[in-house]
């Protein structure tokens, strides 16, 4: 997706005027404060950018699912403090969404000011891409920066009727760096990936990534499966699978996949197995066909892990999505750790490598290895949807 950038744009066209901003603040909230800032310093960039040039900046973002109704416990107000306290300056913030408060906080911004709209969720029109919604928030504007992401995945009024309508007014919709990035990484692993190019997939359900897996087998020079997903490659291969999270209704695609991908399908040799998925629970390092009847397989073992590393350490391109285990309980993590050590290793030695969103991220940030890669992407379901070589519509709508 070649998209116009905020970059591109020249200064007289952002300097002193309205730039309508959506950016991903759906942040955890813990007692009144913001848990993780992580997605608000993702956007300090785009933010600083516009700072430095006298813009006066409308925030837009969700956070959580009010269901198009207000909510007091899913409030930005708390999000515009911390916002303010990472940026040095203060944060107006706005009541409502459109309404009175929005309009007249928005009138009343001066160059260089920043104003917060309440959560756009509390409209009934955002999720439903309302043109209506999307009008209001366009008068908001003269510039539409899309800086979100994780939410490009998904036709919302503030993703996708809002920069319709700008456009349609001949004002420019545009990406902002983070937005910029993700496609920047993304989309050159995709198109021109340098070789080897190894792709390294986890997590729970192999229907919930079944796209990426036919948009991926083409593409790469090896395919690591790990993870629950994984389970139904050994159940499509007669292996015993004891208790194991299984999908029954995967397993002739899975056998079919197998056949189709040859040597470049990389599973799981070993794992590890307890009789509960739970903490403190007698573990066990099983070969994939000795596993018993009423075992569960948690996460790959140790020498899955050395396997995977010896791919990904020669790689020139590592794409990864999904765990290979149940690493949010310490005593299943070890696989997804030894993964993030190696991707890590294979950044060290030249290769790019980009960590998709989500519990992947998530598994990154906690062995402490999220500056140790190229890139951890900001979205989940958008990376992965870019990754099954979807159209964004969040993007798609901004100028080429």
């Amino acid at each position: 997706m070649n998209k116009r950038t905020l970059k591109e744009l020249p200064d007289a066209s952002i300097r002193g005027r309205r730039v309508l901003v959506r950016v991903d603040f759906n942040v955890p909230i813990d007692d009144g404060r913001v848990a993780d800032d992580t997605r608000i310093a993702a956007a300090l960039p785009t933010l600083r950018y516009l700072l430095d040039r006298d813009a006066r900046i409308v925030l837009v973002s969700h956070l959580g699912r009010p269901g198009g109704k207000p909510d007091p416990a899913q409030s930005l107000r708390v999000v515009s403090v911390r916002l303010g306290e990472l940026l040095g300056r203060p944060v107006r913030f706005a009541e409502d969404v459109v309404g009175p408060s929005a309009r007249t906080a928005v009138d009343a911004l001066r160059p260089g000011e920043i104003v917060m709209l309440e959560n756009v969720r509390f409209e009934t029109g955002e999720e439903s891409d309302d043109p209506a919604l999307g009008e209001a928030l366009a008068a908001f504007g003269d510039v539409y920066v899309n800086d979100a992401f994780g939410t490009a995945h998904r036709a919302h009024a503030s993703t996708s009727a809002a920069p319709r309508a700008m456009r349609a007014a001949g004002r420019p919709a545009v990406a902002g760096f983070l937005v910029e990035k993700e496609l920047r990484f993304l989309g050159s692993a995709l198109a021109s990936p340098v070789r080897p190019f190894v792709a390294i997939l986890g997590g729970a359900k192999i229907s919930g990534k079944i796209d990426v897996v036919e948009s991926l087998l083409p593409r790469v020079d090896a395919l690591l499966i790990g993870g629950a997903m994984a389970n139904t490659f050994f159940r499509a291969m007669g292996l015993e699978t004891g208790r194991s999270l299984v999908e029954p209704d995967r397993v002739e695609m899975a056998r079919e996949l197998i056949g189709r991908a040859g040597k470049r399908l990389i599973l799981p040799g070993d794992c590890v197995t307890a009789t509960e998925a739970r903490a403190g629970e007698t573990k066990h390092t099983q070969a994939r066909n000795r596993v018993p009847a009423d075992q569960r397989i948690l996460d790959i073992g140790p020498e899955s892990v050395k396997l995977f590393a010896s791919h990904v350490e020669s790689a020139g391109t590592v794409i990864w999505n999904g765990p290979m285990g149940l690493f949010e309980i310490a005593d299943f993590a070890a696989g997804t750790r030894g993964v993030a050590e190696a991707v890590a290793r294979a950044t060290k030695n030249g290769a790019t490598t980009v960590v998709g969103g989500g519990d992947t991220a998530a598994a990154v940030e906690q062995a402490g290895l999220a500056d140790a890669v190229t890139h951890v992407s900001t979205g989940g379901g958008a990376s992965l949807e870019f990754l099954e070589g979807k159209v964004l519509p969040g993007i798609a709508v901004l100028d080429d």
